[in-house]
C-alpha cells in the first residue's frame, strides 16, 4: 500500500465525518400563512412563516426569458389568478454548478439551472396583513460568483428582516454567456436587445418591480438599499453609473466588489481578419465556434458568419442550453464559463471606465455609500487550488509552503482593498458623495481534525455574508466553519454587522448601528487615508477605527522591497496573482518596474 493510498484509507472516513457535521435533515415544506397573504400588482400572493419573518419565494419578477426573448431585456411578467403560494424558490439560472455558488454538492461541475429563472425572494418582518408599518427600510441583495454562478435562494434575508425591521430582497439574474453576449447579429434595433448587458437590465427590472410591490410587504419604495458581494459588488456599481438606474435606489453597500468591467469591443471582438484568433471568450469567437467544424476552419466559418448574419440570432436563440455552454469552456472550475461580462456598451452602461464615470459627479447616481473588502480575500481561491494547497479525497490539509501561501494572501488582498474601497472612494468622496469603509478580519476557524481552518481560510472572500445575514448554514461543510468554540465572538460580531447594515439602510448612515450599541463608523473624510473600521471579535481585537493609506504605487514600492520573498521569482508571481484578477490596466508597467516577464 502506498502512503497516498494510506492516507486516503484513513482520511474518506474523515471527510464523511467533516461532511455530517455541517449537514442536516431536509427542512419539512412550509405551510402557508394566512397572515401572510399579499396583494401584488400581479394577484394575490400567501408565504409562510420563518422564526419572527414572513417569507415569500420564487415570485416572478419578470417573464422567462426564453425562446424568441433570450438575449433581450426583461420583459413584464405575466400575472395570475387565484392565490399565488409562494413556498419554494425559483429556479436558479443557468450556470456549471460550483462548490462556490451555492448548488447542489452532487451536481458539481455538471449544467444547472433553467432559462425561465427570474425570480426573487422577499423577507420581512412577521405582521398580518392589516397591520403593515408601511415605511420599512428595503434591502436589495445581490449574489455573487463571478457572474457566473450563485443563486438567491442560498441567501436567507428572514434573521436580518427580523432582527431590525427591514424588508429584504433577494434576486436572480441572468448569468455567464446568457446574462452577457453582444455581438452585432444580435443588433435588431432596440439598444436594450443589442446590449449584451442582459444581467444588469434584469437587476434594473427587480429594482423596477421593487418600487411597484414593495409596498405591499411594509417596504417603502423611497428607502431602497442595495448590497452586495463580490460580482454583485460590481453590479452595483454598474447600476451606479447607468442611465437607467435613475430612482431605483437610494443608497449602496458594496462587499469585496470592484469597478471592473470590458470594452464592447473586447467583448465582441469582431475582427475583419478571417484567420485572426481573438479573445479566447469574445462573442465573436463562440460564433465561429458555433460555425466550424472538423471540416471547416477559421476562414470557412467566417464566411458562413457573413453569409448567414441575417440568420445567426434565430439560430443562437434556438440552441438549446447545453449546447450554448458546449461552445465554452469550464474556465477555472470554479466559476464556470470565462464569458465577458459588465459590458460598456454606450447605452445600459457608458463607455468610460468606471472610475473614470466616478469622476464626474453628474454622470453617475451619488448615493450613500459603505464600501469593503476582507483581509484574506485569496484564499478561498487558493483552498481549491493543488499549487497552494495539499488535497487528499478533495479534503484540504494544509499549504505546501506556509510562508509564501500566507504573502500571496497578504498582497492579494491588499490589492482587491485598493480596487474595491481605495480606488472607488478617493472618486467618490471628491464628487461629494458620503462613504463608509470596513475591513473584515474574523478568522477564527481554528483546527478541525487536525486541519488549521484559520491558516488556509482565515478572513476569506465570501466568508463575511453569513455574518451580515445572521444565518450560517452555508452547506454541508458549514460545522467546519461555524461551531461551538466560535459562537460567543462570531454571533456577537454578526449581531454588530447586522446592526450596522441595518442601520445604513434606515438612516444611510451607519452610526452606532440600527440598535445604537455600537461604537461610530466614521465617515471618510479629508486628508490622507481612509478610515477603516475593522471588524472583528473582541478577543482578536474588536470593532476600531484605523486610518491607513496604501495606493497602487505604494503597494508595488512595497513589494518590490518586501525582504520576505526568498527571490524575484516569488514576488512576480504574487505581482500577477494579485493584480491579474482584478484586469489592473496597469500590470504590464508594474511587471516592467519589478523586472517581471509578462506571462
Amino acid at each position: 500500500m502506498t502512503v497516498k493510498t494510506a492516507m486516503r484509507s484513513l482520511l474518506l472516513p474523515m471527510l464523511a465525518l467533516l461532511a455530517a457535521c455541517g449537514g442536516s435533515d431536509p427542512a419539512p415544506a412550509p405551510s402557508a400563512d394566512p397572515d401572510s397573504q399579499r396583494q401584488l400588482g400581479q394577484g394575490n400572493i400567501i408565504g409562510f412563516t420563518a422564526g419572527d419573518a414572513h417569507a415569500w419565494l420564487g415570485i416572478p419578477f419578470a417573464a422567462a426569458p426564453v425562446g424568441d426573448r433570450r438575449w433581450r431585456a426583461p420583459q413584464t411578467a405575466p400575472g395570475w389568478s387565484g392565490t399565488r403560494e409562494a413556498l419554494h424558490f425559483g429556479h436558479a439560472c443557468p450556470q456549471i454548478a460550483s462548490p462556490l455558488g451555492g448548488a447542489p454538492e452532487d451536481l458539481t461541475g455538471q449544467l444547472w439551472g433553467e432559462e425561465d429563472c427570474l425570480f426573487l425572494n422577499v423577507y420581512a418582518p412577521r405582521h398580518e396583513s392589516g397591520a403593515l408599518p408601511g415605511n420599512l427600510p428595503v434591502m436589495v441583495w445581490i449574489h455573487g460568483g463571478g457572474n457566473t454562478v450563485g443563486h438567491s435562494g442560498f441567501y436567507d434575508g428572514g434573521p436580518l428582516a427580523a432582527a431590525h425591521d427591514v424588508v429584504v430582497v433577494t434576486v436572480n439574474y441572468r448569468l455567464g454567456p446568457l446574462g452577457w453576449f453582444a455581438h452585432p447579429v444580435l443588433d435588431d434595433g432596440d439598444p436594450l436587445d443589442a446590449s449584451g448587458n442582459y444581467g444588469i437590465l434584469d437587476l434594473q427590472f427587480a429594482l423596477e418591480w421593487v418600487q411597484d410591490n414593495i409596498a405591499a410587504f411594509g417596504g417603502d419604495p423611497d428607502r431602497v438599499t442595495v448590497f452586495g458581494e463580490s460580482a454583485g459588488g460590481t453590479n452595483i456599481f454598474a447600476l451606479l453609473v447607468s442611465p437607467l438606474s435613475t430612482g431605483l435606489f437610494h443608497g449602496a453597500i458594496v462587499q469585496s466588489g470592484g469597478t471592473g468591467s470590458v470594452s464592447v469591443e473586447r467583448a465582441r471582438n469582431v475582427s475583419d481578419d478571417p484567420t485572426a484568433p481573438g479573445a479566447a471568450f469574445s462573442s465573436s469567437e463562440v460564433l465561429l465556434r458555433l460555425l466550424g467544424g472538423d471540416q471547416c476552419d477559421r476562414s470557412c466559418a467566417r464566411a458562413q458568419l457573413d453569409a448567414t448574419s441575417d440568420e445567426l440570432a434565430g439560430r443562437l436563440r434556438g440552441l438549446d442550453t447545453a449546447g450554448l455552454f458546449a461552445l465554452y469552456s469550464d474556465g477555472d472550475g470554479l466559476l464556470g464559463p470565462a464569458s465577458p461580462t459588465v459590458i460598456r456598451d454606450g447605452h445600459v452602461l457608458p463607455e468610460r471606465e468606471f472610475l473614470d464615470v466616478l469622476d464626474d459627479p453628474g454622470s453617475f447616481h451619488a448615493v450613500p455609500m459603505i464600501l469593503g473588502t476582507n483581509r484574506d480575500e485569496p484564499k478561498i481561491f487558493m483552498v481549491f487550488s493543488p499549487d497552494h494547497v495539499v488535497r487528499i479525497a478533495g479534503l484540504p490539509l494544509w499549504r505546501r509552503d506556509a510562508r509564501l501561501y500566507e504573502l500571496t494572501a497578504e498582497y492579494g488582498g491588499l490589492a482587491w482593498q485598493l480596487r474595491g474601497v481605495t480606488a472607488p472612494a478617493a472618486r467618490l468622496r471628491q464628487a461629494g458623495v458620503p462613504v463608509w469603509a470596513y475591513r473584515w478580519d474574523w478568522d477564527e476557524q481554528g483546527r478541525r481534525f487536525g486541519i488549521n481552518l484559520s491558516a488556509l481560510l482565515g478572513a476569506a472572500h465570501g466568508l463575511e455574508i453569513p455574518f451580515v445575514f445572521g444565518h450560517w448554514d452555508v452547506g454541508r461543510l458549514s460545522g467546519l466553519l461555524f461551531h461551538e468554540r466560535n459562537a460567543p465572538g462570531r454571533e456577537a460580531l454578526s449581531a454588530r454587522m447586522m446592526a450596522y447594515w441595518a442601520g445604513f439602510a434606515h438612516d444611510l448612515d451607519p452610526g452606532r448601528g440600527a440598535d445604537g450599541q455600537g461604537p461610530v463608523w466614521q465617515r471618510l473624510s479629508g486628508g490622507e487615508g481612509v478610515s477603516f473600521l475593522h471588524l472583528n471579535t473582541e478577543d482578536s481585537g474588536g470593532i476600531r477605527m484605523s486610518r491607513e493609506h496604501l495606493d497602487h504605487d505604494q503597494l508595488i514600492d512595497r513589494l518590490a522591497t518586501d525582504e520576505r520573498f526568498l527571490d524575484d521569482e516569488e514576488r512576480c508571481e504574487v505581482l500577477f496573482s494579485s493584480f491579474r484578477f482584478g484586469g489592473d490596466p496597469r500590470l504590464a508597467e508594474d511587471a516592467r518596474r519589478l523586472g517581471c516577464p509578462l506571462p
